[in-house]
């Protein structure tokens, strides 16, 4: 009877494994150690209810592609020969988050966290990692607005839309410093800093957190107290991907007026765009820090030209402001709205093609893409413009948006938080190329290379910098996923940090030294070196 059970134990775990790893397909496997930690990865999870998994190979992989496609915002890391996660992992409670990233680091799987799929390198949907699953927070999504304290708490998974939504709810004399596109997590927006349009008045996002929940390298829940003051000045702008999972941030809120203008101005042609932006950094960088206003430079043969941005304060204080400090822009009443705070951030969303509704996550648009970053710290000449410009007549579908600095961020220590960027920059560039096909793939990538060589002589160096909310797996990366070295890690970890890189490799080394969170571009430990 003894020998009966035994034989059934052992046809029970290859039957199992057979109907996990290859979902009813009629092939037969050897059994091995890998299938071995897949059955003791899912047992994991199963014992501690978390049931909310799809398998790659399983009878439900049509709900797989689903679940996993739902999220991606770039489509060059849909293509089938992008790697794959073995699971997804859609935690339905804090709770269930916690044991999902106990079991992966407990049975050696390299955890990928995905809040709104944003990652400009797909790195919050594929890894180059052998074992790797994705545990997407998505229904982690509830925001508490305290008005007492003028703080809330909100999970990782939230959007940028629910969380101005949640806050909307509750006052329209408060909001919160974060970007436009209401489809971005919060966790990834929090993790890399944080530029928007209230830049000027407040800072980054990541300048007004205040407490946050992370499951560490242990696998111990923990806040601000427990984690420490170097992790959780870490986590605040130091690049998602490193210092753990965080459940959930405390933010504090920032005041805005009752009234609050936005406005759109358009404009074509090489010459007058060329005049425009020349006398936009002379003037923007340096005007009252209640004004931004942000260029969009849009390619085609002629290049062309938006004015998008907002006041904090009402229509006549705006336009008696401009007209005296950039009467250039040719801002009338007719380009402008005045509204409340939330009606600014559903103005400018939809401004920047997407929907009104903020409680949406789904971006219903999606294209390959290709984006990079760079700082000016000295107004670029109009020759300079001019080669840009001729770049971008081959590109209709490619952008430069020319995001300001100045106001408070001149005042914020660059060594603060991660995020370094601060006095001394005029502007940020982001470069922006859509297509929408994948044969098009390498042509596309070249030419935003080229764009990109093409600018070096214009903005900062030694270190060029660049923003790890637009990740770029061009400035380096590992060549197996996340087994860099500190000097490796250099050729990207100065341009995002700066000063602060080698700040970030120590608190690293200390609270995570054996790298169990890790990516292309993660912050290595010093044992790695």
């Amino acid at each position: 009877m003894m020998a009966f059970w035994s034989y059934m134990r052992t046809f029970g775990l290859f039957l199992l494994l057979w109907l996990v790893n290859l979902g009813g397909r009629g092939a037969v496997v050897a059994y091995s150690s890998q299938n071995a930690t897949a059955l003791a990865f899912t047992s994991c999870l199963s014992g501690n209810g978390i049931e909310n998994v799809t398998f790659k190979s399983s009878s439900s992989s049509s709900n797989y592609y689903t679940l996993l496609e739902f999220s991606l915002q770039n489509l060059r890391y849909a293509e089938e020969s992008v790697p794959k996660p073995y699971a997804l992992i859609v935690p339905e409670s804090r709770d269930q988050l916690h044991k999902s990233v106990q079991c992966s680091i407990q049975h050696g799987w390299q955890i990928v966290m995905r809040s709104g799929g944003h990652s400009y390198e797909g790195l919050s949907s594929t890894s180059q990692a052998p074992n790797f699953v994705i545990i997407d927070v998505m229904k982690l999504e509830r925001v508490e607005v305290d008005m007492k304290s003028k703080t809330a708490w909100v999970e990782s998974g939230a959007t940028l839309g629910q969380l101005y939504s949640a806050i909307a709810n509750k006052t329209s004399l408060y909001g919160f410093p974060a970007g436009v596109c209401p489809t971005v997590g919060v966790g990834g927006t929090l993790s890399g800093g944080g530029l928007g349009l209230l830049a000027r008045k407040y800072g980054v996002s990541a300048d007004h957190v205040i407490d946050a929940l992370l499951v560490d390298a242990n696998g111990k829940l923990v806040d601000r107290k427990g984690m420490g003051e170097d992790v959780f000045w870490a986590l605040r702008g130091g690049g998602g991907g490193s210092w753990g999972v965080v459940v959930a941030w405390q933010i504090r809120l920032v005041k805005v007026p009752p009234v609050i203008t936005v406005f759109n101005v358009n404009r074509t042609g090489n010459d007058n765009v060329t005049e425009l932006v020349e006398r936009w950094q002379s003037v923007e960088p340096f005007a009252p820090e209640d004004l931004y206003i942000r260029v969009f430079v849009f390619g085609g043969s002629p290049v062309s030209l938006t004015f998008n941005g907002m006041y904090l304060g009402p229509l006549p204080q705006l336009l008696k402001l401009v007209n005296e400090i950039f009467p250039e822009m040719g801002l009338v009443a007719a380009d402008c709205n005045e509204t409340d705070w939330i009606g600014s951030v559903i103005s400018t969303a939809v401004a920047n093609g997407y929907s009104a509704d903020l409680l949406n996550r789904y971006l219903a648009t999606k294209r390959y893409f290709k984006n990079k970053s760079d700082y000016v710290k000295s107004a670029i000449s109009s020759s300079g413009l001019q080669g840009a410009w001729k770049i971008m007549e081959e590109k209709p579908d490619s952008q430069m948006i020319l995001a300001p600095f100045g106001g408070v961020m001149n005042r914020i220590p660059s060594t603060r938080i991660p995020f370094p960027h601060r006095a001394g920059y005029l502007y940020e560039i982001q470069y922006v190329l859509n297509w929408e096909d994948a044969s098009e793939d390498a042509e596309s990538v070249a030419w935003m290379r080229k764009l990109y060589e093409y600018m070096t002589h214009y903005v900062s160096k030694s270190p060029r910098g660049a923003y790890v909310n637009y990740i770029d797996l061009d400035l380096g990366h590992a060549s197996a996923n996340g087994t860099s070295t500190v000097q490796q890690a250099k050729s990207w970890g100065e341009k995002y940090f700066g000063v602060n890189f080698f700040r970030l490799v120590h608190v690293k080394t200390k609270f995570d030294p054996n790298k169990i969170f890790k990516n292309a571009q993660s912050i290595p430990p010093l044992s790695q070196s």
